[in-house]
């Protein structure tokens, strides 16, 4: 997912706060720091077994 790299670079290369992310992304601070705490490049999603 790109919005993930953007994330990332905002934060490591420009040195942009997480309120700052957060309000150019229009997601919550929450958000904004569980992805930068992340170690995987895109989120999973678990998907239910179906018969």
């Amino acid at each position: 997912m790109a919005l993930l790299s953007v994330i990332r670079r905002w934060h490591y290369r420009d040195h942009l706060s997480i309120r700052e992310i957060a309000k150019r992304t229009g997601l919550s601070r929450n958000t904004v720091r569980k992805y930068l705490r992340s170690d995987t490049v895109e989120p999973r999603f678990k998907v239910p077994e179906r018969p």
